[in-house]
């Protein structure tokens, strides 16, 4: 088991290095300008009309020779049609060829909550950063955090839930769930389901599942039972459907299901 925990805290610290790569100028033009964001205008063999500004609260920015020009929310090729259109417009030159560059994302923000191990709001500092690389931005999940991450968000004008199995992922190679995240997104790590031990056993307490644990191994978690305790009277008491307490005597290689409380019996010999 212990084995298992670091194969999966090495794989979440490595998150960002597996995640699917591009270069720069092939994620810009899917990218829409947010307030706060830095840019770079320049106009082809027109050096008087290079700026580096920041895109206002309203969207806007501020240019030489046309005033102020509404960018948010434009993708960068659109904004820079834009601006062209507004240096046209104006008569200031006949065709102007415009390029924008992205000095520094801050428009764009990602919440990252739950058990991870530095919870916060964090700037998309570049373009197409996957789910998996937010969650290495985060610190990576906490020891007490599940295997399992909620993405939401909104796309296309519409809200967008997903849970994705981050481990699996990289175990069974779907990397088509280490989707790209977008600004406003709130990504949470809830917290590892657990199972309970007590009676004549080795260590009470309470314990993550691990994936596919069985009984076997919940047991053994504990220590096994103690010099008092047996097997034969493990007893394990579980919420049903109508969320009643049951005592059943499992098998034990059945698998434990969150707050699954077990207990050791005394032996009677």
């Amino acid at each position: 088991m212990n084995i298992r925990r670091w194969i999966r805290t090495l794989l979440i610290s490595l998150a960002a290095l597996l995640a699917f790569s591009a270069t720069a100028q092939e994620r810009l033009p899917e990218y829409r300008l947010g307030s706060g964001d830095r840019i770079r205008i320049s106009v082809f063999q027109n050096p008087d009309l290079t700026v580096e500004t920041r895109v206002t609260e309203n969207g806007t920015i501020s240019y030489p020779l046309v005033g102020s020009v509404k960018v948010g929310g434009l993708t960068i090729p659109a904004a820079e049609q834009a601006i062209g259109q507004a240096l046209k417009g104006g008569n200031f030159i006949k065709e102007p060829q415009v390029n924008i560059s992205l000095l520094q994302n801050r428009g764009n923000q990602v919440s990252v909550l739950g058990e991870v191990r530095r919870p916060g709001r964090y700037p998309l500092e570049t373009v197409d950063i996957r789910l998996s690389e937010m969650i290495a931005i985060g610190g990576g999940i906490a020891p007490t955090g599940a295997d399992t991450v909620i993405l939401t968000g909104t796309r296309d004008g519409k809200p967008l839930r997903k849970e994705v199995d981050l481990v699996g992922m990289f175990l069974d190679n779907k990397f088509d769930d280490d989707i790209v995240v977008a600004g406003g997104d709130v990504i949470y790590v809830h917290r590892q389901p657990v199972f309970y031990i007590y009676g004549e056993v080795q260590k009470a307490g309470a314990f993550r599942i691990e994936r596919g644990m069985t009984i076997r191994q919940a047991l053994a978690q504990g220590g096994g039972p103690n010099a008092r305790g047996t097997e034969k009277g493990l007893l394990v008491y579980r919420r049903n459907a109508a969320g009643t307490m049951e005592q059943i005597s499992p098998d034990m290689n059945d698998l434990v299901r969150p707050n699954d409380v077990l207990r050791i019996q005394e032996s009677l010999f």
